[in-house]
């Protein structure tokens, strides 16, 4: 685990993320659902069933969003 702590810059993003974008909560509950998805995917040879594409598919927009956050990527200058 690391010790490193963030900066203040970094904890006012995450606060405004989990205050104005998705509830703490929701998000652990779509990082769970998407390491159970992989995980599934993994043991089923890679079939993946419908639900869990829709469930995927939240997922990853709520992790693209987060990255979004702490380090803007995709943001045109």
């Amino acid at each position: 685990m690391s010790t490193n702590t963030i900066s203040k810059q970094t904890e006012i993003k995450l606060l405004n993320f989990f205050n104005d974008r998705i509830d703490p909560v929701e998000m652990a509950k779509t990082l769970r659902q998407v390491n159970f998805t992989l995980a599934l995917c993994v043991l089923s040879e890679h079939e993946t069933f419908q639900s869990e594409i829709i469930k995927l598919r939240d997922s990853f927009y709520w992790l693209n969003e987060l990255a979004e956050t702490l380090n803007p990527y995709l943001e045109v200058e």
